[in-house]
């Protein structure tokens, strides 16, 4: 049974304005009212689950009964109008790179099989602390990169639901739940939430706290938030952040605890990035339609055609290949042998040539990669101010067949490498299949960003 507005095939009835994802902050005032009840709320994503769980299958492991019973608490908050916070009762998972108390950790890898399962992450133990349910784990690529889980996409089972945040994406997709945690390091945030319909969050480096995840994770990673809605994304990050910070060394999340009203942006710097030259014909034709129709609205979009400073940055965009490779290789190789001792059986063939890479460079090598993308963070300064936000595609087509794999990031690397804050907003349509509009703003400004997301949402889904 597929979200209304969707069929289980390429091609048919996808509609951004119906996709069948579910949200949290509006279901609030109902619980407060009397109306409803986190309980009965949880129930009706069980049934959902029930449903559509054996063909999506984006949960590696789930614990029902301790979520009901975190519901039930809830519940009794919501009765005597006390809930903890903006997450009380809200049905959440969690990506199977973090850990959580009584579910292990196998980071999708048979070299971890059963590993973990006595303590909570620092997100989820925030979550927890703030009375949401922690339902379940969901599923990811081997050890956060290529390698596919058996998750399908939510709206086309013959197609992948992108990765490495794959169960994640997929499972607010299905409308299993209003809200999960995924992980980006290229662009496993963004382009799978593009795949199945989620708004989501990739932060500014470092503002959600990492701790309790995995130690393959490359320097760049970074924990964020998807959800049904924007509201949702921000209210979770935000939440987490006051209670975990950031990763140790790093301030966190500024702004408020809601959005708020939504920010009219008046110009827009558009971004092709190397991910422009791959990108298939008909998602480029639907990207310049999208801003011909933003257009209209009275907001001026410029690019490299209008600026040379943007001209500029664009080239420098596309030196990314040029150090991310060797720069992942030679942070994963440590970490990386510790996994291969356990058994090269153990581990894929892509996994073992990328710490192989790794033995052979140089500390001089990496510290080159470093420096290129420093150059390219330098870079960046050069176009602040230019506009309110930028505006980038979140892949270069829709979610590929699954026997092809998870997608290329391309388009998430420029977020990532420059440490900056961006968000995936579900707004169009591709060929019967979801397709992202990505928003990218300067470090720390993930609040009005935020603000500005939800202008494009309001304008654009209603």
């Amino acid at each position: 049974m597929a979200p209304e507005g969707t069929q289980s095939a390429l091609g048919q009835n996808y509609d951004p304005k119906s996709s069948g994802t579910i949200t949290w902050h509006d279901a609030v005032p109902n619980f407060l009212e009397g109306n409803d009840t986190p309980r009965a709320y949880l129930e009706r994503c069980l049934e959902t689950i029930e449903i559509r769980e054996p063909t999506v299958r984006a949960f590696v492991s789930i614990d029902i009964e301790v979520a009901r019973k975190a519901a039930d608490k809830a519940t009794i908050r919501f009765k005597n109008n006390q809930p903890l916070s903006a997450v009380d009762g809200m049905p959440f998972i969690v990506k199977d790179l973090y850990e959580v108390k009584g579910m292990p950790t196998e980071l999708g890898s048979p070299a971890m099989r059963g590993y973990g399962g006595d303590k909570d992450c620092a997100h989820a133990r925030a979550m927890r602390d703030g009375g949401a349910v922690i339902l379940a784990k969901s599923v990811t690529t081997e050890f956060g990169s290529s390698d596919p889980g058996p998750t399908r996409n939510p709206f086309d089972q013959t197609r992948t639901p992108g990765g490495s945040s794959s169960g994640t994406s997929a499972a607010v997709g299905a409308g299993f739940v209003p809200a999960g945690s995924g992980s980006q390091v290229r662009g496993s945030i963004l382009r799978p939430a593009g795949y199945c319909s989620n708004f989501a969050l990739k932060p500014t480096f470092g503002a959600l706290n990492r701790l309790g995840g995995h130690s393959m994770a490359p320097s760049q990673s970074v924990l964020g938030i998807q959800a049904g809605a924007i509201e949702d994304v921000w209210n979770t990050a935000f939440y987490i952040s006051s209670i975990a910070g950031g990763d140790p060394g790093h301030p966190g999340l500024f702004g408020e605890a809601c959005l708020g009203s939504a920010k009219n942006p008046t110009r827009l710097v558009r971004l092709d990035s190397l991910g422009w030259d791959g990108t298939e014909n008909e998602t480029k034709a639907k990207f310049d339609e999208f801003l011909g129709e933003v257009s209209d609205l009275g907001i001026e979009i410029v690019s490299r055609k209008d600026d040379p400073d943007i001209e500029a940055f664009e080239m420098v965009l596309r030196t990314i290949p040029d150090f991310l490779g060797d720069m992942f290789c030679w942070e994963m190789q440590w970490p990386g042998k510790m996994q291969r001792d356990k058994g090269e059986q153990f581990i894929s063939q892509a996994i073992l040539d990328r710490i192989a890479h790794g033995e052979t460079m140089t500390i001089e090598d990496y510290r080159r990669c470093l420096d290129m993308r420093q150059a390219l963070r330098d870079s960046f300064e050069t176009v602040r101010g230019k506009a309110d936000a930028f505006i980038l595609l979140s892949a270069q087509g829709p979610a590929p067949l699954a026997s092809t794999g998870i997608g290329n990031p391309i388009y998430g690397d420029v977020t990532s490498c420059l440490g900056a804050p961006g968000y995936n907003l579900p707004l169009l349509e591709d060929r019967g299949m979801p397709m992202g509009i990505q928003i990218m703003g300067f470090p720390h400004d993930d609040f009005v960003l935020g603000q500005i997301g939800k202008w494009f949402s309001e304008e654009f889904l209603g």
